[in-house]
């Protein structure tokens, strides 16, 4: 007989390991600043510098903010959840809607534009002209456009395209011009001193629509140039009777930026954003990193429409080309 002794029975009895979680302050650590950043959206805070910068990321942010409430979740912080959640739920009503294309209302004449910056106007002139010749828009508007630059796109065509044109070129990125199949009558300008040139000029369709087209190029809202770019967007001109105003350009802007939402207010909508790709970004281009953020629009007055939208690459810029169909009201 084998006699099984006390050791070979029984064994050691182990608690289950409980598993780790996120630290409540850590956690909170991570979910905090996409409230305040929802916040300051919200209330239009991006009046100084850095937030202006930061503010053009607020899609981005929306993201982030969802991966924060991911964690709230893992970690089980009631609060943060609620707080995560909320945060989510508003940074999705900003921009989720950009992605949403809207029925366009207007029955009336189509009218197609087309802007491009051209980088202190190294584009490549013949892709521009290619592009004018594909897509026909009805008018172009180009900016940071030097006479080098117009003379490689004459060179190129571009007046048997469009043969009408009110242009202020000029050195480095100051210029800027209106191509337009139809007869142009300049409008005096508008812009602050010391900015881009941003020429105006209105056209009647064939249908009788009266057209004016802005050329718009806010400079850049780096440091102190905040308050120039602040006062140029203020400056645009709003809709008024007896005219379909466009402005059509790079307004260094995306519309989580207050003051292009105050634009925007005035009377105007955003042809992207109408049509379901607010989204797609426009600069940088052409660079290591892919375009990340949506600065160059065509705003239209409220009583047209906008049915299409396009961006298209062009060699030798930092920008992205925006295409636009609009229709104009009926008469």
């Amino acid at each position: 007989m084998t006699r099984t002794g006390a050791s070979d029975v029984g064994g050691v009895v182990r608690a289950p390991e409980r598993r780790r979680r996120v630290s409540p302050w850590l956690t909170w650590l991570v979910v905090a600043p996409f409230p305040a950043w929802a916040v300051a959206r919200l209330a239009g805070l991006d009046r100084v510098p850095l937030l202006v910068e930061a503010m053009a990321a607020t899609p981005y942010a929306a993201v982030g903010s969802l991966i924060a409430l991911l964690v709230a979740a893992a970690a089980r912080v009631r609060g943060a959840i609620a707080v995560g959640l909320a945060t989510v739920l508003t940074m999705a009503a900003m921009v989720v809607p950009r992605a949403l294309p809207s029925a366009p209302a207007a029955t009336g004449p189509a009218l197609k534009v087309l802007t491009a910056n051209l980088f202190f106007g190294h584009a490549d002139a013949p892709a521009v002209v290619a592009l004018v010749r594909r897509l026909r828009p009805d008018v172009l508007s180009l900016q940071e456009l030097t006479p080098r630059a117009l003379a490689a796109l004459d060179a190129a065509g571009l007046g048997e395209l469009l043969p009408y044109r009110h242009t202020e070129e000029g050195w480095g990125a100051s210029g800027g011009g209106i191509f337009s199949r139809y007869p142009l009558t300049e409008q005096p300008g508008f812009s602050p001193g010391g900015g881009h040139a941003m020429p105006r000029a209105r056209f009647t369709l064939p249908t009788g629509q009266a057209v004016e087209i802005v050329n718009v190029h806010t400079v850049a809202p780096l440091g102190p140039a905040v308050a120039d770019w602040r006062a140029q967007l203020a400056a645009l001109p709003r809709p008024e009777p007896g005219v379909i105003r466009v402005l059509a350009g790079d307004f260094n802007a995306t519309l989580d930026h207050a003051d292009l939402r105050r634009v925007l207010a005035a009377g105007y909508a955003d042809a992207a954003d109408a049509t379901g790709t607010g989204l797609v970004p426009t600069w940088p281009s052409g660079r290591r990193l892919p375009p990340l953020i949506t600065i160059d629009h065509v705003l239209y007055d409220r009583r047209a429409s906008a049915v299409r939208t396009e961006v298209h690459t062009l060699p030798f810029t930092d920008h992205r080309a925006f295409f636009a169909e609009l229709r104009l009201p009926g008469r």
